[in-house]
């Protein structure tokens, strides 16, 4: 069996393509498409008679060919004088929390802000000659709201300092990236970042020209209808979206009840609509609306193969700040001086923090992550099924409620894809959110009775007992 053929019979058929391009970047007759529910899938078409040598497998993530996170971290990071390792966080020279103080980044940020800042202050040392992020698409024509390009400027680059919750794939600007000399910086979450690092192994203009590595911490990714769903609550049909900030920040409120700003036609005329995210119907990350399969089937939360990783700071402490707050881990020891240099310039606010209190700020996403992927590995195995290797191994050793939790989620996930795409058909989206009510109210119920069950039987009959009075009085 050809390498072509051997990763579309694995990683392909069975869903477990991440979507980044790095395939495409290999094999000039691979393109990356979006399919009907909205992800960016490669399509092997045109490549499947000209295989080659092409090592296609070395550089898919989800493929049991290439290295994993620890091989690839271990190679990158394991020789730097103090570093530091924890099996769920990866190498790391120090972890911060905090913003940055320095200008209008935070104020521009999803949260404190030092994506941005980090690449300014790379750019103002003559480390780099450009920034490899996602940005708006220019061309209104097209459909695809947001993709990969590069910026060579600090203006360009905070065009682009916001979180996209939507699908991208980095083929179309790698290729520029190896056409034009240069060094570059790029940002991206978890699959992303192990991808370049894969593609780093395979071709060497990419490992020579790709010099720092940002890393987002991403709970899962969405496809592209995720924001058509957002945009049709507040009125805006499908095709008639025009932009979507997912981050907006609201004044006076926690960090963690921003706003969702949408921007698109509804009546012929172009309005702008913010709604709390709450307030729409997909906000509870946990039950995994459109998300990615590919998703599931990753044990990676703090991106360990990127230079530095930025997260949302999820603390009391921090969270009630609504200018937002970043976590940071750091393992590159050019970018540990640059924080280290805003610290005692005061351009930064940073407080050093233990690996205890950045598992804390991420808990349900170790959870989910790690702590449960054993289960879901547990469940294609027991079907037969292949599925990619992880460091975690096969369990069905969880609790109770939280087996029926991930069988939820796995069923939310799937069917959001489905029943959007026959609302979009049916042109009706009350189809969607009385087909999607079904799962959540059973999720909903679950979810808390773990919460009631793991606090034990005196809480749960004190509630019972405040409930009963309350209604009571009531009468």
């Amino acid at each position: 069996m050809s390498e072509i053929e051997e990763l579309y019979n694995t990683v392909i058929k069975n869903d477990y393509s991440y979507g980044t391009g790095a395939c495409a970047v290999l094999n000039k007759k691979i393109t990356m498409e979006l399919n009907e529910y909205g992800e960016y899938k490669p399509n092997i078409q045109h490549a499947l008679m000209d295989d080659a040598d092409t090592p296609l497998q070395l550089v898919c993530p989800n493929s049991n060919t290439s290295p994993n996170e620890d091989e690839i971290s271990r190679e990158l990071y394991g020789r730097i004088p103090g570093i530091k390792y924890d099996n769920r966080i990866g190498y790391y020279k120090e972890l911060y929390a905090g913003h940055v103080l320095e200008g209008d980044y935070r104020k521009n940020a999803s949260s404190g802000g030092f994506g941005t800042w980090i690449f300014k202050e790379l750019f103002d040392r003559d480390l780099i000659d450009g920034v490899i992020h996602v940005k708006e698409n220019n061309d209104k024509e097209d459909p695809i709201l947001f993709k990969y390009d590069i910026s060579r400027t600090i203006e360009e680059i905070k065009a682009g300092a916001k979180t996209r919750y939507y699908p991208v794939e980095f083929s179309q600007v790698i290729n520029k990236v190896k056409e034009i000399p240069g060094r570059y910086a790029i940002i991206g979450i978890p699959s992303f970042i192990m991808s370049i690092r894969l593609l780093a192994q395979q071709d060497s203009i990419v490992n020579d020209r790709i010099k720092y590595t940002v890393g987002l911490i991403c709970g899962h990714q969405k496809s592209a209808k995720f924001a058509d769903c957002l945009a049709w609550q507040v009125g805006i049909e499908p095709g008639n979206l025009k932009s979507i900030n997912f981050r907006k920040k609201l004044p006076n409120v926690p960090a963690n009840r921003y706003g969702v700003e949408m921007t698109g036609i509804v009546n012929g005329k172009e309005v702008t609509i913010t709604k709390s995210m709450s307030e729409l119907l997909g906000h509870n990350w946990g039950q995994g609306f459109f998300k990615s399969n590919a998703s599931d089937f990753t044990d990676d939360v703090m991106n360990e193969t990127a230079d530095v990783t930025l997260g949302d700071a999820w603390l009391p402490e921090y969270s009630f700040d609504s200018n937002g707050n970043n976590v940071i881990l750091v393992r590159n020891e050019t970018i540990a001086n640059i924080l280290e240099e805003g610290i005692t310039t005061k351009k930064v606010k940073l407080d050093t923090i233990s690996v205890e209190t950045i598992v804390k700020s991420q808990a349900s996403h170790f959870q989910h992550t790690q702590k449960e992927l054993g289960y879901r590995l547990y469940k294609k195995d027991k079907l037969g099924k292949w599925r990619p290797k992880k460091r975690v191994p096969a369990s069905k050793d969880i609790p109770f409620f939280r087996r029926k939790i991930q069988d939820l989620r796995i069923e939310i996930s799937k069917q959001s894809h489905i029943s959007f795409l026959k609302a979009v058909e049916l042109r009706d989206l009350n189809y969607f959110i009385n087909d999607m009510e079904k799962y959540t109210k059973r999720y909903d119920r679950i979810y808390y009775l773990s919460i009631a069950f793991k606090k034990g039987p005196k809480e749960i009959l004190m509630k019972v007992f405040n409930k009963i009075s309350r209604s009571l009085k009531g009468r």
